[in-house]
């Protein structure tokens, strides 16, 4: 990364970098989470990485068996420190060099992890977390950089702090109006600052789909990449997508950012509508155009390479449906990597194992449906009932195959536990395939995770020790 590209141009406005991009395309990657109640077994996921000829990935912690598996590969990778570590690595100094020593250091040997950036923690400035992350990221990143510096990593490596683009905005949406958030900009200023005197690149996630998810008056053409959105001008420079007027508005500050299009959730979260986006992307990505403002080459981590069925779905129901490829390693979508616009589907994973087939459905003889309300609420709640929500695929199902949906994730999730199928006697256990349509009741597969644990409690089960940390970057 050059001087130019971490550069504080104008301290007080906005401030933004450049994105940077190369072959498939320059510079694409994608994040790869794993907040799912069966993870794909990190093997399985580089060889699909390998497979699809990306060999760029962000983390969002250092897993000892993801980051062992990733050795020797020679990808690059952007570790993660969960936003709930920030407190103890900006307290103590000693933390951050123990934790860049566990995660860094012992993976910088021969035939290890090529390590290129270590994100501080995941978008800690959203308004949602009211502040609780503000006093600790800073400190915890001056901490870590200075744990990387003092281990000799800094010339390969660079500290950032992934940034929702919440953190900055404009008060007419034209780029030229940015500015930081009032509660954060102080804050902002200082990380800025740092980044400029180090030489550090700024992160932005942004998420062109959230622009109509939010609001139901958005443009819908104005968030993609083929020039039939309203053009927007300002200072000389006119805007056809959301994607180049949020970049433009975070002006001189930022070195990468993550995109992404979800496909179940919402009406437009749609596999149609995400094949739309990424066609688009891709292609503008292989032309290296970069932005009105900054013409340059983009450097992008897509937002997210699998589905993520116990992500929190406050922000939406979409949220577990990010992934280019389903929970199983699956293509969604056709796909050129390279950016050509050819009609083909990314390579799907392979040497996936499935649970049994068969499914947890309504039991017919038995269902009570004044009563099957508090069964049904609770196995959405420990399930996933997300693809039945707006108009998503499995929203047009009737009453009975709701239920059954609703049976079937949870059971999945258990692991097919034949405890899992019971709620109160109104379920069944079948060899038949339920799914209806286009509505897929999935069957899970088989996860060596030591992070899924299941506890059966009163006749219930509680998954404990899920949530590997988090969220999202990108998109």
């Amino acid at each position: 990364m050059t001087r130019r590209a971490a550069m504080l141009v104008n301290v007080g406005t906005v401030i933004m970098t450049t994105l940077t991009m190369s072959s498939l395309v320059r510079g694409f990657g994608v994040n790869w989470g794993n907040i799912a109640s069966h993870p794909l077994n990190p093997d399985i996921v580089v060889r699909m990485l390998k497979d699809n000829k990306i060999n760029k990935v962000k983390l969002f912690d250092a897993d000892s068996w993801t980051m062992n598996t990733l050795a020797g590969t020679g990808m690059e990778v952007m570790v993660g420190i969960p936003n709930n570590l920030l407190e103890t690595l900006a307290d103590d100094y000693e933390n951050a060099k123990d934790w860049v020593k566990e995660n860094v250091t012992a993976y910088m040997r021969k035939g290890g992890v090529n390590i290129k950036y270590v994100a501080v923690g995941n978008e800690p400035f959203l308004s949602s977390y009211n502040g609780s992350f503000l006093e600790t990221t800073f400190p915890a990143l001056k901490n870590i950089h200075k744990a990387l510096k003092e281990a000799g990593h800094t010339d390969k490596m660079k500290a950032t702090i992934p940034q929702n683009a919440e953190v900055y905005q404009s008060a007419n949406d034209k780029p030229s109006e940015g500015d930081f958030r009032k509660d954060v900009k102080k804050t902002m200023l200082d990380i800025v600052n740092f980044f400029h005197d180090n030489d550090l690149p700024f992160t932005v996630n942004i998420y062109p789909f959230l622009s109509l998810y939010l609001n139901e008056h958005f443009p819908v053409e104005f968030a993609f990449f083929d020039g039939k959105g309203q053009s927007i001008p300002d200072n000389g420079k006119n805007y056809d997508n959301v994607f180049d007027a949020n970049y433009d508005t975070l002006v001189y500050a930022l070195k990468k950012a993550g995109i992404g299009w979800p496909t179940d959730g919402h009406k437009y979260a749609t596999p149609k509508l995400a094949e739309k986006f990424y066609a688009g992307l891709m292609k503008r990505l292989a032309e290296e155009e970069g932005t009105p403002l900054r013409p340059e080459r983009l450097e992008v981590y897509l937002f997210g390479f699998l589905d993520e069925d116990m992500k929190s779905i406050m922000p939406g129901p979409f949220e577990r449906h990010w992934g280019i490829f389903r929970y199983d390693g699956t293509p969604k979508f056709m796909l050129d990597f390279t950016g050509k616009g050819r009609k083909m589907v990314p390579v799907a994973a392979k040497g996936v194992k499935y649970l049994d087939k068969q499914w947890c459905i309504v039991n017919k003889d038995t269902i009570n449906l004044d009563k099957v309300a508090p069964d049904l609420e609770y196995a959405c709640y420990h399930g996933d009932c997300t693809a039945m929500k707006g108009d998503s695929k499995c929203s047009k199902l009737d009453k009975i195959q709701n239920i059954s949906y609703a049976f079937n994730m949870y059971y999945q999730i258990q692991a097919q536990d034949v405890r899992a199928c019971d709620f109160n006697g109104m379920a069944r256990i079948t060899k038949d395939n339920a799914t209806v349509g286009s509505c897929l009741f999935p069957i899970q597969i088989v996860s060596g995770s030591d992070d899924f644990k299941i506890s059966f409690v009163l006749g219930r089960f509680i998954v404990v020790g899920l949530v590997l940390l988090g969220l999202i970057t990108i998109i």
